[in-house]
């Protein structure tokens, strides 16, 4: 299961992205300067740090100097809300059905008054100062609806807290206190990261303020985990408990690499794996937070899937690496850079592409009117697009889905029935196709994931538009003839791979 990292009086499970700017690399120069809230309204959000000389310290000393650093610029945030509840708290006499057999309806419907009650909620959590001039970054979920917000500093200060802007599809969040002069971390570059590095996690685990943590980085680019939208973690076996919500993970430098935000558990407590937002995507949503007030993110336009085994086959990719290509938006950069369906997009802007979740992160975190690389395979050969990204539409175009004739044969298609997608009027719809009504159970089709409502729109890259485009090209396939299938569901393509 997992948790979100935060102190709220009962713990519940997670159901459950850019800007412009780079971060800086990890080693560059550090500076120290002051700017106002004004200034940084403006831009990127400067910071200040000194060197811990880690490389020169004996260990001991290095941990007590980056502990320090960090314990000084991580703050304990408390949050509260005001819910309102109505009825009885014990009950009501008028769901008494022997009060009701002698007074009856309406004496209820006359005199039942609910009482509404109001009940404080309060949540703990915690968060990095990344400004001299008080912006602090935490979790959207430790300051999510709060009526009032109060901070609380290393030196025992305490400040209310303003929210600049929230970012659920991160988790992200950006609050604002009235102080000057206050001490921060420096950013690093979390694409440096790397497997069996020694990180620190400080924050305050139910509610004991400037707690410090030891342990290394588990693995990095951790997605589809169902956290949230935009998924990048940084794995991490440091403690981290509830209350650890918005605080930083640090590297031997002294250097933030994370924001901490959920936890895998089945007792609600520590059991050794434990999430953190990376630096570099932080940075970015903070500063397009704190810029614009929302976060502004680049588009591509493409619907893309992850390729198995099978499907790299079919597509010529080595290694099952890269993003397949399912469709391409009508009027988006894709197309005008006449990217197609059947694409593997392999790198973006010179950066391997490791799966759909980290094109479309790399993607989000773009600026709009940003001049692109895109490189793909097609047809297994290698070649770079030019690609002018956009700003994400609030609202995308909703492809249409609707859901007999059967295929027959031995063959990877045997056991689907058809028929044509058309929709009430009798009117062919514009996509074509031909709608699988059914899937024959243990079939090849019902094992590859074909189901009723499916729209098939090629098959082995061929267009079907009607059942007899369907029936003419199942009647070529052969008993051991693999089949490649683009098929239209919900508001997705995306291609199936199915071997007889």
């Amino acid at each position: 299961m997992i948790l979100r990292a935060t102190g709220l009086l009962a713990i519940g499970a997670f159901i459950g992205a850019g800007c412009t700017e780079s971060p800086p690399p990890s080693n560059a120069t550090p500076q120290s300067e002051t700017v106002s809230a004004q200034d940084a309204q403006a831009g990127p959000i400067p910071v200040s740090v000194a060197t811990t000389g880690a490389a020169t310290l004996p260990a001991n000393e290095t941990f007590i100097n980056i502990a320090k650093a960090a314990r000084a610029s991580v703050v304990n945030i408390s949050s509260s809300r005001k819910v309102k509840q109505e009825g009885q708290p014990f009950g009501s006499p008028f769901d008494d059905p022997f009060f009701r057999r002698f007074f009856g309806d309406e004496f209820e419907k006359r005199f039942k008054a609910p009482r509404e009650r109001e009940r404080q909620e309060q949540g703990l959590g915690s968060g990095v100062i990344v400004s001299t001039d008080g912006y602090i970054v935490t979790n959207n979920h430790v300051v999510e609806q709060a009526d009032e917000i109060k901070v609380l500093l290393g030196d025992k200060r305490s400040f209310k807290g303003k929210v600049i802007g929230t970012d659920p599809k991160t988790d992200l969040a950006v609050i604002k206190i009235d102080a000057t002069d206050l001490p921060t971390l420096k950013w690093a570059d979390s694409a440096q990261l790397q497997v069996g590095e020694l990180v620190l996690a400080v924050g305050n685990p139910f509610g004991l303020n400037q707690t410090v943590t030891m342990g290394i980085i588990s693995a990095v680019g951790r997605a589809n985990m169902g956290i949230v939208d935009y998924e990048d973690f940084i794995q991490t076996d440091a403690a981290i408990n509830p209350g650890n919500s918005g605080g930083a993970l640090v590297n031997l430098k002294g250097e933030l690499i994370g924001i901490n935000t959920a936890i895998f558990s089945r007792s609600g407590g520590y059991m050794g794996i434990g999430f953190a937002i990376p630096s570099n995507m932080v940075r970015n949503v903070m500063n397009s937070l704190v810029k614009h007030g929302k976060v502004v993110r680049g588009w591509l336009g493409v619907s893309i899937q992850e390729l198995t085994p099978d499907l790299a086959k079919e597509f010529g990719v080595a290694d099952a690496q890269g993003a397949l290509v399912a469709d391409v938006l009508d009027d988006s950069p894709a197309a005008k850079a006449k990217l197609q369906r059947g694409d593997v997009i392999i790198a973006f802007n010179g950066v391997p592409v490791k799966d759909p979740s980290h094109l479309r992160s790399m993607v989000a975190e773009t600026s709009p009117d940003t001049t692109s690389t895109v490189t793909v395979l097609r047809d297994k050969d290698k070649k770079d697009f030019k690609v002018t990204i956009t700003e994400l539409p609030k609202d995308l175009a909703k492809a249409s889905k609707e859901g007999p004739e059967s295929s027959k044969g031995e063959h990877a298609l045997a056991g689907i029935t058809v028929e044509e997608n058309k929709d009430r009027s009798g009117k062919s719809r514009h996509r074509g196709g031909v709608v699988v009504t059914d899937v024959e159970p243990d079939s090849a089709a019902e094992r590859a994931g074909v189901r009723p409502g499916d729209v098939i729109l090629e098959i082995n890259r061929k267009t079907v538009r009607t059942v007899a485009d369907f029936d003419k090209l199942t009647g070529q396939l052969s008993a051991k003839t693999p089949v490649l299938l683009l098929i239209n569901r919900g508001n997705a393509t995306i291609f199936l791979s199915i071997a007889p």
